[in-house]
């Protein structure tokens, strides 16, 4: 009786990979956030450091601080919530219907990411000046946008509505026709089918938008300057305290004001996530 030979496990192939091992990629990420953000971050929160205490809260609690960093943030809000609606229209409109013009519409939206932000604020203040095209009709009907916070809140717009459209489009594209085809078989109306179809698997990607929206508009300096008008408690804002106090050599006063921004922006953006992450894991249970 000859015996059995023995079993040998089979021996499996290595696993190749496109990019370099897992030891060089991680080192290349952590270099990135080091040199671009870790490091530059960090000599920010040194510098107003410097200030002690009494001083960085001397410097970011004036009466003039807190009404620019309100004017800020409360203009990219107001401006993130109107592209939200707007951004969902103009790619559904893209993706839903064909319109004329399409791909030039489709070019214009990045617009915005090549035109640099001085140019656009140059030209939404000679557009909308009291003898500019537009706003010599809005002159006349007693409406005011050069100079006030409707002002920022229209170059904000402009400045952050790709992001949001550009958001909104691979879903749509994604999502196809089926599931609005079998809700209006099922008796639903359009409204239900927006309302209990459409929108929920559209949530994560809004929220992104937003988001991306926001995180933009929060600190734009160019577009905002020449249209706002920079009157101090009315449309001056943060941005600008921050280059004035820089031309001043108030370094450490200009960390402080970055610093606060910096942590209005990273608070707002972990809620934003952790929103987004719950409606993603929802979205993910209930396919």
């Amino acid at each position: 009786m000859t015996a059995s030979p023995p079993l040998v496990a089979p021996v499996r192939p290595a696993r190749r990979h496109v990019l370099p091992g897992l030891n060089l990629t991680l080192g290349y990420v952590l270099l990135y956030l080091s040199v671009l953000v870790l490091i530059p971050l960090a000599g920010l929160v040194f510098r107003a450091a410097g200030l002690g205490f009494g001083g960085f809260w001397r410097e970011v609690s004036s009466p003039r601080v807190l009404a620019a960093l309100g004017v800020s943030f409360g203009t990219a809000l107001v401006a993130s919530v109107i592209n939200v609606g707007l951004g969902l229209l103009i790619a559904w409109t893209l993706e839903r219907y064909w319109v004329p013009g399409k791909r030039l519409i489709d070019a214009l939206i990045d617009l915005p990411f090549a035109l640099p932000t001085a140019v656009a604020g140059i030209t939404l203040t000679a557009l909308l000046a009291p003898n500019g095209w537009l706003g010599g009709w809005l002159a006349a009907h007693d409406i005011r946008v050069v100079y006030t916070p409707t002002g920022i809140v229209i170059a904000l717009i402009f400045i952050g509505l790709p992001f949001v459209v550009r958001s909104i489009q691979p879903v749509l594209e994604d999502l196809g026709h089926e599931q609005e085809e079998a809700a209006w078989s099922l008796g639903a109306s359009p409204a239900q089918t927006f309302w209990r179809v459409i929108l929920p698997e559209l949530r994560p990607a809004l929220l992104s938008g937003f988001t991306l929206a926001l995180a933009r508009t929060i600190g734009e300096y160019g577009s905002v300057v020449f249209i706002s008008g920079n009157l101090p408690f009315k449309t001056e804002i943060a941005p600008l305290l921050i280059v004035g106090k820089l031309e001043q050599f108030n370094y450490a006063g200009a960390a402080a004001i970055a610093v606060v921004m910096l942590l209005i922006s990273v608070g707002l953006l972990l809620i934003a996530n952790a929103v987004q992450a719950r409606l993603v894991r929802r979205s993910g249970v209930a396919v």
